[in-house]
């Protein structure tokens, strides 16, 4: 009798065990980048998708800044100790993409796992960033963003401008600079963030001028860079001479850390930066009205349409078949409109789905928040083009670097605009030439 209730025991040990293995939920890990305010976001989306299921749980992992968490992604991958998913901003995709065998592209895992996917949903100028030349998503989009123009609308009125009309060209911009240091309205006319990402990648899509040869890259490692051409030099003289005139001013390297001060100080009245600075704007210009546009286009030029920023989530080879479902459960959770309109109307980022706009603008969002979509209006202005979709070259974290150092040089007048962008792409093609033999 002692027996058989020790075997009864057993059995129902052995029952329970089993049964709390069975619903052990699968662990996915998610290495990103995301500090402060947006990483506190990230982890309570995360939360979120834990708490409406029990079969996965998603850990998210801060690994510092965009090149750090791409560089550790890569070594753990060496190391077979890798995450599942690893979030990496946009100019990495062409290294991710080199990185031959540890990629698991996006629509390959979401026709593995049988999950509901439609790329058609997501807004192209936002997916073609992401895709192969034959249009196939190799990433998921969570953070995107585009440059955008703000202004102080009281120094605007200050200056005998209409407060609510911003500068549509650069002829504007300059003519409306030179009212507003002649009123006493402010000291410049503007400012801008990321001289790399806005005066000259942005710059040359919005304006339909290529930015390398094979469709920006898009078309294999044979790329060449091709940023020295007549409107990109005429801008580059304009900016040079607009520096000179104290109409500009120059707000550093890199992400042009100087730059949003001159606008908050009310130094200067016209800021060009991310669309997802907008609540940080909001939030430091607390002494004056903000307004927003999209960036200038020369008069003579028809502007196309901006080209994004931010970040995507890559999957990662080397996990099981039931891990990787678990991801495809949570993209698919990540993309709905509901979970995107909350991490569009908190951060400032764009929506990726055309559901998630048009979500956002039935609940009156745009309406009540002033601006909130002009990124969204700059993107999708026009179908993109060969010039336009985005950029996609190895090394372009050093050609940025040397992208700020060219520009430096001019306006320290060391070299014309001609000289810098010849020297810019001489150099950038050296980089990219290195990176196709290390990866051809």
């Amino acid at each position: 009798m002692v027996h058989m209730k020790v075997a009864a025991g057993l059995l129902a040990l052995s029952a329970a065990l089993t049964s709390s293995t069975a619903f052990a939920a699968t662990e996915i890990t998610w290495w990103h980048a995301m500090g402060g305010e947006l990483g506190t976001k990230l982890e309570e989306i995360v939360a979120g998708y834990n708490a409406s299921q029990s079969e996965y749980h998603v850990t998210p992992v801060f690994k510092g800044t965009y090149p750090e968490t791409m560089t550790a992604a890569i070594a753990a991958f060496r190391a077979n100790e890798q995450p599942h998913i690893v979030q990496v901003f946009e100019v990495g995709t062409g290294t991710m993409m080199a990185a031959k065998g540890a990629i698991y592209p996006v629509y390959q895992l979401m026709a593995d796992t049988g999950a509901a996917f439609d790329p058609a949903a997501f807004l192209p100028a936002v997916v073609g960033y992401y895709t192969d030349t034959e249009g196939n998503m190799l990433s998921m989009p969570f953070n995107s963003s585009t440059p955008i123009l703000y202004y102080n609308k009281d120094v605007f009125e200050k200056a005998g401008l209409d407060r609510d009309t911003p500068p549509k060209t650069w002829e504007e911009v300059e003519e409306f600079s030179k009212k507003i240091m002649e009123s006493g309205a402010a000291k410049c006319g503007f400012t801008t963030g990321w001289i790399s990402w806005v005066q000259l990648e942005n710059f040359s899509a919005w304006h339909n001028q290529p930015i390398g040869t094979l469709e920006n890259g898009f078309g294999g490692l044979e790329t060449e860079l091709v940023v020295n051409g007549p409107l990109q030099v005429r801008h580059w003289e304009n900016l040079k001479k607009w520096q000179d005139a104290g109409i500009f001013q120059y707000g550093g390297p890199v992400g042009g850390n100087d730059a949003p001060p001159k606008f908050y100080a009310q130094e200067c009245a016209i800021y060009m930066n991310s669309s997802a600075s907008r609540a940080g704007v909001l939030l430091n210009a607390k002494d004056f009205e903000v307004g927003f546009g999209m960036l200038p286009h020369y008069a003579d030029t028809t502007p196309q349409n901006s080209i994004i920023g931010g970040a995507t989530l890559w999957v990662l080879q080397g996990g099981e078949p039931e891990e990787y479902k678990g991801v495809a459960d949570f993209f698919s959770y990540l993309s709905s409109p509901e979970v995107q309109v909350d991490w569009h109307e908190y951060s400032g980022y764009l929506p990726i789905t055309q559901a998630a706009y048009d979500l956002a603008k039935s609940q009156g969002y745009y309406e009540a928040n002033p601006g909130s979509d002009v990124g969204i209006k700059q993107i999708t202005l026009n179908p993109p083009t060969e010039n336009s979709k985005g950029l996609r070259f190895g090394s372009y974290v050093q050609i940025r670097d040397v992208i700020d150092q060219e520009f430096q040089e001019l306006l320290s007048g060391t070299k014309n605009a001609q000289q810098a962008l010849d020297a810019l792409v001489e150099r950038g093609n050296e980089l990219i030439r290195e990176f196709q033999s290390t990866n051809g």
